[in-house]
């Protein structure tokens, strides 16, 4: 019997460098796509996929993560008294309950392997989803409950994929499959190897891992290993390939658009993007659009 995925990994404890000055004292993951953070983005993502435990991987310089899904009684108590219901909502109809959330600090930015490790005694044996907030994705159904449904079915590990150029795929983990012709939209392939950040002359495909995982609780005694890859952090991708052959591992190509918000252009559209999927903005925003290319 598959057991249900009900932890969530979020590590949340990069610089941002790519985005100074913005992030010189805010953490990256609170930089906002129209109105809402991209690290709410990513929980609520995992809620609606019914995750039960949020566990985040910090590092310095992060606080305001932690209070941003906290309580702000002072914000409350003035949007209470001025009736203001509408915006008294909007920030308290994400917040998970409390005992749900976990904070622990990754103490040296080792890689995301490294992070997803230091969360091992929180996942108490049981498969883990992990989601990377910098990859924002708009979809009809939220990607991680398209893989939770998957997990469902055939159990073992599950990636999200998405096909990329093959000019592009030293920037991603890249899959090697045995599946042949086109693979769209909720298909689900057999993973048969992964390489770290391969030169287009030796990726095995197209296929990119993008940032949602789920994982067998075994994942976390090949990141004890602790064995370096590429550019000498402990890389994830290293040690899911590890256990390709001894657990099902498949990935999935999820329905809807991915957004790298770690980098300016790939965040500046999702704002575009998400903006124009608004009831709220859509309307206008085509016509600021129209202004700027006429």
């Amino acid at each position: 019997m598959t057991v249900r995925v009900r932890k969530a990994i979020f590590p949340v404890g990069g610089l941002g460098t790519r985005f100074l000055p913005a992030t010189k004292s805010m953490p990256k993951e609170m930089l906002s796509v129209v109105d809402k953070p991209l690290i709410q983005y990513a929980v609520e993502e995992a809620r609606a996929a019914g995750i039960e435990q949020f566990i985040f991987v910090t590092g310095r310089g992060k606080a305001a993560i932690e209070d941003h899904f906290d309580y702000s009684f002072e914000l409350e108590h003035t949007l209470a008294s001025r009736g203001r219901k509408e915006a008294l909502a909007s920030v308290r109809e994400w917040v998970p309950e409390p005992g749900q959330m976990a904070y622990l600090r990754q103490q040296e930015p080792l890689g995301l392997g490294h992070a997803v490790w230091c969360a091992r005694n929180y996942a108490g044996g049981e498969p883990v989803a992990v989601l990377l907030a910098d990859d924002l994705i708009l979809s009809r159904k939220p990607c991680l409950a398209q893989m939770i449904d998957a997990h469902a079915r055939i159990g073992g590990n599950i990636v999200a994929t998405m096909e990329v150029p093959h000019a592009h795929t030293s920037r991603y983990g890249v899959i090697a499959t045995d599946h042949k012709g086109p693979v769209n939209e909720g298909d689900v392939v057999p993973v048969l190897g992964l390489v770290e950040k391969p030169s287009p002359d030796k990726a095995p495909s197209n296929l990119a891992v993008i940032g949602r995982y789920i994982l067998v609780p075994e994942i976390f005694d090949e990141l004890e290993r602790k064995e370096r890859g590429a550019d000498g952090e402990i890389q994830l991708t290293d040690a899911m390939a590890r256990l390709i052959g001894h657990h099902p591992f498949h990935a999935l190509r999820f329905e809807g658009r991915r957004f790298d918000c770690g980098d300016k252009l790939g965040f500046l559209e999702a704002n575009l993007a998400f903006a124009l999927a608004r009831d709220d903005l859509a309307a206008a925003w085509r016509e600021v659009l129209r202004g700027y290319t006429a």
